[in-house]
């Protein structure tokens, strides 16, 4: 686009590549950086910097008639620091970052770095070739959600860089066999204790985790080991601190004009005016970056609630133009991000993490949904977690705590999640969640990821549940990873990868995850042994028996309806000892016997481990005699 389009489709909520226009820009075949600014209600903007010895020697920019603030200089060379000082309206002067920097100096400075793009040279044609041949719905979708900060620190307490994880990071999402990598925000943010949520720089990655092609070296190193890389993003709110976005030139720039709108009481940020064009521009060019510029599989919207409601806040709040609570800015924001997203990356997962049922999230814009791939399943992670810490004796009087999920399984494509804000806030961690002494806690938890694994939707698990850490995440320390010189630790670790092995060997857990094509319900009425079963089916009938005894009882001479005459194998049995329990060997080989079983003409009875869950695929397929 010429400059004038850029300026104009700016303007009008249609620049997605804003990042061209805005920002810093080495001038064409000359020696210099252009810069520009975007303060509509500015009364004067300077460029201010290393190279005018800041406030000494500033540089005027002149604007245009759209609000932005120009200039070209010789000035500037790359490296050097600089911001914006702007004389808003009244006489007040402040300094002010660059919003579409792409990198800002180290913290507690927030200078922005002048910053040409870099010419990184990708080698992830073949992943990327395969991610759109074959895209993801019908394929595994097994994440890592991971905080960069505090996975692995070096000796004096600082995080890994990328390039470090890089080389630690990704052999061991191999080794464990997950198949999507998920990052808390990565974005410049100034303050850790927001876990990256509150940001400061939408298109620059946070100065801790190192250099912009450190991330994308990691990225095209995870595409090699055929690992997906999601990030989490946050287009509803940001840091309210002075010298970022806040009031950017004196009056509600990138917030709205409504005092209690523009405020989030909840989280102490601004929530971003989803009406405005600019906005909409800027926040669009936001998402397209990341996915462009570091070769992201997907983009996880956080707090789409809180863009969604009018009265998610703690705030007062006032009704839309019809009377009621939904915010139909954001409502029309999500469906334009999400309709512009899939329009170039039709093969990028977007995912939604929602907590209510209102509004359709992975329904198609068309048919009045957001549009979304995915949706958290809050309400399935709620309900399950609120019955694994119940004390088994209890189980059955709450047992549709796990089968209420099937009711709504489909109305939305679902992501199952156990994320890290099931594991702060004096909520425990998930090993510290479950029933019991040390050894059902573990039996518990590995009944809990088997279920997860079996249950529709795609999964993600937290960092550090993997190997059933005791205490807390905390942000601003490492993973316990000393407590993998516990045998019971190191045996959850196992069995967490090879659980998730399992989950990519077999089609029937992953290729229908959208219908009752792909499971068919077995018994979810035996709430006195507490005992649940149902089958997941691929489309080639490949099937697979789940089983899960919710209570520290083996039960002997388990007998259950199944729907397919002939030799059936378990393979998966919870209780193995390598992975913790006291099996030695899996229930034997076991051939179905004739005989009425509700709506099953034959049985298969087999030993039922306790707190176990047992995974049983036909062996062999025997034509039924007639009786």
């Amino acid at each position: 686009m010429t400059l004038e389009e850029q300026v104009y489709t700016f303007g009008t909520g249609e620049n997605y590549r804003v990042q061209h226009y805005l920002g810093v820009h080495p001038l064409d075949g000359e020696k210099g950086f252009s810069f520009r600014v975007w303060a509509p209600h500015a009364e004067k903007v300077q460029l201010i910097g290393e190279f005018t010895d800041w406030r000494a020697n500033p540089v005027e920019m002149q604007r245009n008639q759209a609000g932005i603030w120009e200039v070209d200089t010789d000035l500037a060379q790359e490296g050097q620091l600089y911001k914006y000082l702007i004389t808003r309206s009244g006489g007040q002067v402040i300094e002010k970052i660059d919003p579409l920097a792409i990198y800002f100096e180290r913290r507690p400075g927030t200078a922005a770095v002048v910053t040409s793009h870099s010419d990184y040279q990708w080698s992830d044609q073949l992943w990327l070739g395969r991610r759109k041949r074959l895209g993801f719905k019908k394929r595994p979708v097994n994440i890592y959600e991971v905080h960069s900060s505090s996975w692995k620190q070096k000796e004096d307490g600082s995080p890994y860089t990328f390039k470090e994880l890089k080389e630690e990071l990704i052999p061991y999402l191999v080794k464990m066999n997950y198949t999507h990598v998920e990052f808390m925000p990565l974005m410049a943010h100034p303050l850790d204790m927001s876990w990256g949520y509150q940001v400061m720089g939408y298109f620059a990655l946070e100065h801790t985790y190192g250099q912009p092609d450190d991330l994308k070296a990691f990225v095209d190193a995870c595409h090699k080991e055929n690992i997906g890389v999601i990030v989490d993003w946050v287009p509803g709110h940001y840091t309210q601190n002075d010298d970022a976005l806040a009031y950017f030139d004196g009056t509600p720039t990138f917030e709205y004009q409504d005092h209690d709108r523009a405020h989030n009481y909840r989280w102490g940020a601004l929530n971003f005016d989803l009406g405005k064009n600019q906005v909409q521009s800027f926040l669009i060019s936001s998402a397209l970056f990341w996915i462009e510029e570091y070769h992201l599989d997907g983009i996880r919207v956080d707090a789409v609630s809180n863009m969604l409601y009018l009265d998610y806040d703690d705030g007062p709040w006032v009704p839309n133009k019809d009377g009621g609570n939904r915010n139909l800015e954001g409502y029309h924001f999500l469906q334009k991000l999400n309709q512009i997203v899939k329009s170039y990356h039709s093969d990028v997962m977007m995912i939604a993490e929602e907590s209510t049922a209102a509004t359709p999230i992975t329904q198609s814009v068309a048919d009045g949904g957001l549009g979304f791939d995915y949706k958290w399943n809050m309400g399935w992670m709620n309900d399950i977690l609120r019955f694994y810490e119940k004390d088994p004796i209890y189980r059955q009087y709450d047992y549709n705590l796990v089968t209420f999920s099937f009711m709504y399984a489909f109305n939305e494509q679902f992501i199952l999640p156990f994320s890290h804000d099931e594991v702060v806030h004096g909520k425990k961690s998930m090993m510290h969640k479950m029933w019991g002494d040390r050894y059902n806690q573990f039996a518990g938890l590995r009944n809990l990821y088997t279920y997860q694994i079996c249950h529709p939707g795609k999964k993600l698990l937290f960092m550090g549940s993997e190997f059933g850490q005791f205490l807390e995440w905390k942000y601003s320390e490492q993973l316990e990873w000393s407590n993998l010189n516990d045998s019971m630790n190191a045996k959850m670790q196992y069995f967490s990868s090879q659980l998730n092995r399992f989950y990519k060997e077999h089609k029937a857990l992953w290729q229908i995850d959208d219908s009752f094509d792909g499971l068919e319900i077995i018994d979810a009425d035996n709430k006195s042994q507490t005992v649940l079963s149902f089958v997941r089916k691929s489309d080639k009938g490949e099937i697979l028996l789940c089983v899960f005894n919710m209570t520290p009882v083996e039960r002997r001479a388990f007998t259950i309806g199944v729907p397919v005459f002939g030799i059936y194998e378990e393979i998966l049995n919870t209780e193995r000892e390598e992975f913790g329990g006291v099996w030695k060997e899996n229930n034997p080989e076991t051939k179905t016997e004739l005989g009425e079983w509700r709506d099953y003409e034959q049985t298969l009875t087999f030993t039922l481990p306790a707190m176990g869950a047992s995974i049983w695929k036909v062996k062999r397929r025997i034509k039924k005699k007639k009786p």
